[in-house]
């Protein structure tokens, strides 16, 4: 199995501070990893690595066989799909108009631009595969999160990536369209076997059960990456968290729980 990402003793410094402190990590193609952590611990320093944005301090970085400070970033960018549910779009687009968008990688469409037929009929197929075929007319500010987060991921997936980064997709979403978007995630791993992903969140419950793979992220250094379930475990993720977390693996789905002493009141 080829290698999509690849982190060597990486470290990152910013106005005088470590953020990452000698961090290695490889993802092999076809992987799907989740990537774990609590807040300010790094998660998304190195996924600006993986997204090609963003160069080590020291240390290598090789994305999709490159290495970055040896590659035309943006022409690298364009084989890798981006979801970020803080998409700045204000403008009145259709579903399908937000699809498009990942064809000429900008926010908006730009002025003139026409998209041929078959870029059209690729548009038309992603919106299906997300399951947004019967709102493909309706226009952003209506849409709910949930359909904004589908909406992005399929504007990702028409320019044919390699890679697949997730960033926090479930944010602001409630249960039900969390589940729904999760269960968009599963059928598209097994859609696209050879696309690698990468998922980033602060919790268990919002993992796919098509996750492979799992890395923590903690105070700047990975202490567990790997097969997902030899990774989340109560140890390690009470290890990364800096707090006692019983992890449960039930039916495909992960579940945290903090472990407390029982308290008795007088």
């Amino acid at each position: 199995m080829s290698t999509v990402i690849n982190l060597d003793n990486v470290t990152f410094r910013r106005n005088g501070k470590d953020i990452i402190h000698g961090a290695s990590l490889c993802i092999g193609r076809g992987e799907h990893w989740a990537m774990l952590g609590p807040n300010g611990a790094g998660k998304s320093t190195i996924l600006g690595f993986c997204a090609a944005e963003s160069f080590p301090t020291s240390g290598t970085v090789e994305v999709l066989g490159n290495r970055l400070g040896r590659v035309d970033m943006a022409a690298l960018r364009r084989n890798i799909g981006h979801v970020n549910p803080r998409h700045r779009l204000h403008s009145p687009l259709t579903v399908t108009q937000v699809v498009l968008t990942g064809i000429t990688g900008t926010i908006d469409l730009p002025m003139y631009w026409e998209p041929a037929p078959q870029q059209l009929e690729r548009a038309a197929a992603e919106v299906e595969l997300l399951g947004l075929g019967s709102i493909s007319d309706e226009i952003w500010p209506t849409l709910s999160q949930g359909e904004r987060g589908r909406a992005l991921i399929a504007r990702a997936l028409i320019a044919e990536p390699e890679l697949l980064l997730l960033d926090e997709p479930s944010t602001g979403l409630d249960v039900a369209a969390r589940e729904q978007l999760l269960g968009t995630l599963d059928d598209l791993n097994h859609a696209r076997p050879g696309l690698t992903s990468i998922l980033v969140t602060h919790h268990l419950e919002e993992l796919p059960e098509s996750t492979t793979h799992a890395v923590l992220i903690s105070d700047g250094l990975i202490p567990a990456a790997g097969p997902v379930h030899e990774v989340l475990n109560t140890e390690n993720i009470s290890r990364a968290f800096h707090h006692p977390i019983q992890v449960e693996h039930r039916e495909g789905r992960w579940s945290a729980r903090a472990v407390r002493e029982r308290s008795y009141l007088h």
